[in-house]
């Protein structure tokens, strides 16, 4: 696969950059206004010192009450457009990009979908994503260490999501600062690879404790690895009994029917 170049659609004054990376469903690239940019470059100009006042914020209103009240909004958004939205979390290298790509060329045929991907620096994972069949976006966070509801709500609108059925969000690799930000999406999966050890749970418990589904991921070399399974699944159900569990292997195979049932049953009936 020749992955065609990128469409820039935004960028914030804050360096957030949201990329269309193709697939069947693309919206023309539009621009971001940046007030807050415009008022700070006021105030240095109409001080003579370049200096800018500073005033005081009320810390007990929530740091997140504004995410939060777009969250609500986007999930909105999202069932009014009769799609289900998955918010994927892991530590970087757990396995989401090399999940969803095969998730693409085997459910994604039957199901539509479209992926929206956060990362730091680069579009590499957005375009291993591309996919004729399926609409990409990449959100480059610049210095941001997770994707919040107004990234996702931006990204959102670049794509064309008419006929979708699930949308994926894969976040920025980070087990801490995701926890903290509902992004509007209907169900939470988290992954914990094998490759971590089994006592991640226990380390980082607030992302587990948000997880509707935990994906213990790449199985297959569990054995080599010398990683026991049974402990790192009594961890996981010590911090999260919530959640569901479905070990698997994107590369062998294996725990991936259960995964794509689970797909199956989010999608919303019409």
């Amino acid at each position: 696969m020749n992955p065609s170049p990128s469409t820039l659609v935004a960028e914030t004054p804050e360096g957030v950059r949201i990329s269309l990376l193709g697939g069947a469903a693309a919206r023309a690239g539009r621009a971001l206004s940046g007030p807050l940019a415009a008022e700070v470059a006021a105030a240095l100009q109409s001080s003579p010192r370049g200096e800018v006042a500073v005033r005081a914020v009320d810390v007990n209103v929530p740091l997140l009450e504004k995410n939060d009240i777009l969250a609500e909004r986007n999930r909105g958004y999202f069932l009014g457009r009769g799609l289900a939205a998955l918010n994927l979390v892991s530590s970087p290298g757990a396995g989401k990009t090399t999940l969803l790509a095969r998730t693409l060329d085997e459910f994604g045929v039957q199901t539509s979908c479209a992926v929206l991907v956060g990362d730091l620096e680069t579009e590499n994972d957005g375009r291993r994503l591309q996919r004729p069949h399926a609409p990409v976006a990449q959100i480059t966070t610049g210095t941001v260490c997770h994707l919040d509801a107004g990234m996702i709500a931006r990204a959102a609108e670049s794509l064309d999501l008419d006929g979708v059925r699930l949308l994926f969000i894969e976040n920025v690799g980070n087990l801490v600062c995701p926890a903290s930000f509902d992004l509007g999406e209907q169900v939470r999966v988290v992954l914990l690879s094998t490759t971590e050890g089994e006592d991640k749970p226990l380390k980082y418990p607030p992302i587990f404790k948000s997880a509707h589904l935990v994906l213990l991921t790449k199985v297959d070399v569990a054995d080599a690895l010398g990683f026991d399974r049974a402990a790192a699944i009594e961890n996981i159900r010590r911090i999260a009994p919530q959640a569901r569990i479905i070990p698997l292997s994107a590369r062998s195979g294996e725990g991936l029917p259960e995964w794509y049932g689970f797909l199956r049953a989010l999608v919303p009936e019409r």
